[in-house]
């Protein structure tokens, strides 16, 4: 690594901390004042950003706008509006003290420290900066490091904190493995990571060494059950909208489809349909981009591995980053396509005729980020419910709890550790610290 830049990370880092121990960022009003100067310059740079995302991903205006930008302000906002409620002490109950004296119980939440966010490439404005938020609402620092794989994103951010705050209290490093490995070693007071799994074992081992408190939004394969009476054109239109969206890399996509064998053809037919008709045989660049040609070989070897399955779509570019939206019929657990997160417009179908077998093969893999049901029965929805486990779940819909604030979004095992979102962000970001007074 460059030696300047070596220098610069530390001198950062040593920054943050001495303004930390200044106590001002404990002040509710410099918080609040802080990000609304953040949310002026963040609107101020909504042309940037969505010139960046249509470069790095291939997102329309309308997309990027509604899936980062509106998100990333609609969360702040919440947070502008409810964060006096939220520092409040929390009285609870208190036991009897020995002597008979009078006991005030209190929980009071104080923030961590400087903190260290890794942004991910799939979202990059809003899965950067919606922690960034959260952190700062629980009176952190932050240092933040945006995904390498979406550079010109990335320096729309930097211009972003760079005009709303001082480097000693936010500021952005670029860079990739390198700079992530110094940054990892520094003593930060809490770590939020969002990626893969496999970069997520990396960054829970650096925490484990020096016992920093993290949080890892991770992914894995999220099952979309569609039962025997579910209402086929919404679940065609619904499972659609949540795997296509930034060409399938969401980390809560529908990674595949367990479907019961009574109304799959009729589900196929109705989805071919559904595709020509959305998309008017230009899918091809309609869906985004893929982040990079590695990663388009990568999801060209499923299809590869078994040809014959493919029965529509298959199609991509490697110059331009774009693929098809894929639908593969016929699959099993055994083929390539089911050994790993897709990450990619690859949509599988498997059949179930006895959903106790479906749900068996389902527990027996690690637990995924989101689980999706599609019935018009509530009994088999909480059966489905009370015989599994994922981060989140959504009945008759898939990836809009994402979006909202009164939800925690989280992994649970490989799936990640630790919620965010509205609340559940200040409490991500703060610690909980019990306080007894004997008077």
């Amino acid at each position: 690594m460059d030696k300047e830049l070596e220098q610069k990370i530390k001198r950062i880092f040593n920054q943050q901390k001495a303004f930390f121990k200044t106590h001002q960022t404990k002040d509710i009003e410099f918080r609040k004042a802080q990000l609304r100067k953040f949310r002026d310059v963040f609107l101020q740079h909504t042309d940037a950003l969505c010139e960046a995302l249509s470069v790095d991903l291939g997102k329309s205006r309308k997309e990027a706008e509604y899936v980062e930008i509106q998100i990333v302000i609609s969360e702040l906002d919440y947070f502008l509006e409810h964060i006096d409620e939220w520092a409040k002490p929390v009285f609870v109950p208190s036991k009897p003290h020995p002597s008979g004296a009078e006991v005030v119980s209190k929980v009071i939440h104080e923030p961590y420290g400087v903190t260290y966010i890794i942004g991910p490439f799939n979202y990059p404005v809003q899965l950067t900066f919606s922690p960034l938020i959260g952190a700062l609402i629980a009176g952190n620092t932050a240092i933040i490091k945006p995904s390498e794989n979406t550079p010109n994103v990335a320096r729309v951010l930097e211009d972003i904190v760079k005009e709303s705050f001082d480097e000693s209290y936010v500021s952005v490093i670029q860079g990739a493995i390198e700079e992530n490995t110094l940054l990892l070693s520094l003593p930060f007071d809490y770590i939020f990571f969002t990626g893969s799994p496999n970069v997520g074992k990396i960054v829970m081992k650096a925490a484990a060494e020096q016992l920093i408190p993290l949080a890892l939004e991770l992914g894995g394969k999220s099952p979309t059950i569609v039962h025997q009476d579910a209402d086929l054109d919404k679940a065609v239109s619904r499972i659609s909208y949540g795997k296509w969206i930034n060409c399938g890399q969401t980390c809560v996509a529908p990674d595949y489809i367990y479907i019961h064998e009574s109304v799959k053809d009729a589900f196929i037919e109705k989805f071919k349909a559904h595709l020509d008709t959305v998309y008017s045989g230009e899918s091809l660049g309609k869906i985004g981009k893929i982040i990079s040609q590695n990663q388009i070989r990568n999801l060209a070897g499923y299809l590869e591995a078994a040809p014959d399955k493919v029965i529509y779509g298959g199609r991509y570019d490697l110059d331009t980053r774009h693929f098809e939206a894929t639908l593969m019929d016929n699959v099993t657990w055994e083929d390539q396509i089911m050994q790993q997160e897709i990450f990619g417009p690859i949509l599988p179908v498997m059949t179930y005729r006895d959903i106790d077998e479906a749900l068996e093969e389902i527990n027996s893999r690690p637990k995924p980020l989101a689980l999706y049901v599609f019935t018009e029965n509530q009994d088999f929805a909480d059966r489905v419910l009370d015989h599994t486990t994922s981060g989140d779940a959504e009945i008759n819909s898939t990836i809009i709890h994402v979006g909202s604030h009164y939800l925690p979004f989280g992994g649970v095992g490989t799936s990640g550790m630790g919620k965010y979102h509205g609340k559940f962000s200040f409490e991500s970001f703060s610690h909980s610290r019990s306080v007894l007074q004997v008077k």
